[in-house]
């Protein structure tokens, strides 16, 4: 996904092509379309699949970062999209996660790194980074892939400080719990 609507890959003869689309709606349907098609091609979907729809601006997340972000989630079913099963996108609340910190499923902390304010991404999910054979009552039958489409609205990236001593000390190391993260700890731009 490069920015402008424009879409680059390369072929099986290692040729690279460039695509234009008349809109961004068209470029990341195509996008979602080439990640579906690489699921379906896979003899065994065992890590996450994820495709970038819009790239963003500024720092990749990694570990230890908080965000808040929109998000879909769709049953991966018949080689293509089911039911929706969650959604925060119309909703008045961002879903605010810290990435590394296990409150998410493993395919959302593996999918999203990197990420950037901005973003959106395409994921497909196996049910090993999901939610497994127990699925969850009444919305995610057991061993489904998940897809989702996720939005990074807001990053508060962990910043390094010098401690007394001089020594670099990461605010994740820190011993005192942190906060729960409110509105005025990210950036508002």
């Amino acid at each position: 996904v490069q920015p402008n609507n424009y879409s680059t890959f390369y072929d099986d003869q290692r040729q690279n092509w460039s695509i234009m689309f008349e809109s961004e709606k068209a470029a990341m349907d195509f996008s979602k379309q080439v990640c579906i098609a690489k699921c379906n091609s896979s003899p065994v979907l065992d890590s996450v699949l994820y495709q970038d729809l819009v790239l963003g601006e500024g720092q990749g997340v990694e570990g230890g970062d908080s965000l808040e972000v929109a998000y879909t989630g769709w049953l991966f079913q018949n080689n293509g999209l089911g039911q929706v099963f969650d959604s925060n996108v119309n909703k008045d609340k961002l879903l605010r996660l810290k990435l590394g910190s296990g409150k998410v499923i493993k395919g959302w902390e593996e999918g999203m790194m990197g990420m950037k304010k901005g973003g959106r991404r395409y994921l497909i999910i196996p049910p090993a980074w999901a939610y497994g054979a127990q699925g969850v009552a009444g919305r995610v039958p057991p061993d489904s892939t998940l897809v989702f489409e996720v939005e990074v609205r807001r990053v508060k990236l962990v910043k390094e400080c010098s401690g007394s001593d001089g020594q670099s000390v990461s605010s994740r190391d820190s011993p005192a719990p942190s906060p729960v993260p409110n509105s005025d700890g990210f950036s508002a731009d």
